[in-house]
């Protein structure tokens, strides 16, 4: 298994509440994660078997494009087109950081963050999922 990522992915895009948002854009930095298994790729050194990173970053560009009042509508559209993309992803994470928003004072960023599959486990969930695993590929081995 493996965590596939693009961190810093520097967009512009005309989302937010504000007339101002839609209409001048502002600058936001998109991260993705995908859980996935690695495996067959690995082996066989083939991307078909893998998340192709480009593929990913047109997805985002793609959506980002698409204005929308809420970075929580941009971000979940992003993720359930990525899980439409790809077969077998365990998780996807899609982080959305507004630069400099218009809130009335000097604020860096606001952001939100949707995920799924096993990024949206909470740490103990995670853990016995793994002990479910690791006990199917040793009844595997045996």
């Amino acid at each position: 298994m493996a965590i596939i990522s693009l961190e810093g992915m520097r967009l512009w895009g005309k989302h937010g509440y504000y007339p101002e948002e839609e209409t001048l854009g502002r600058e936001f930095i998109l991260n993705v994660q995908v859980y996935v298994n690695i495996k067959e790729a690995a082996e066989e050194d083939e991307l078909s078997h893998s998340v192709n990173y480009e593929t990913l970053y047109h997805i985002c560009q793609s959506e980002f494009r698409q204005p929308a009042k809420l970075l929580e509508t941009v971000a979940q559209r992003i993720l359930e087109r990525i899980n439409r993309q790809f077969e077998g992803l365990k998780g996807v994470k899609v982080k959305i950081r507004k630069m400099n928003p218009p809130l009335g004072g000097p604020v860096d960023e606001a952001s939100v963050e949707v995920c799924d599959g096993l990024f949206d486990l909470p740490p103990l969930k995670v853990f016995k999922a793994l002990l479910d695993i690791a006990e199917d590929i040793e009844d595997l081995l045996e």
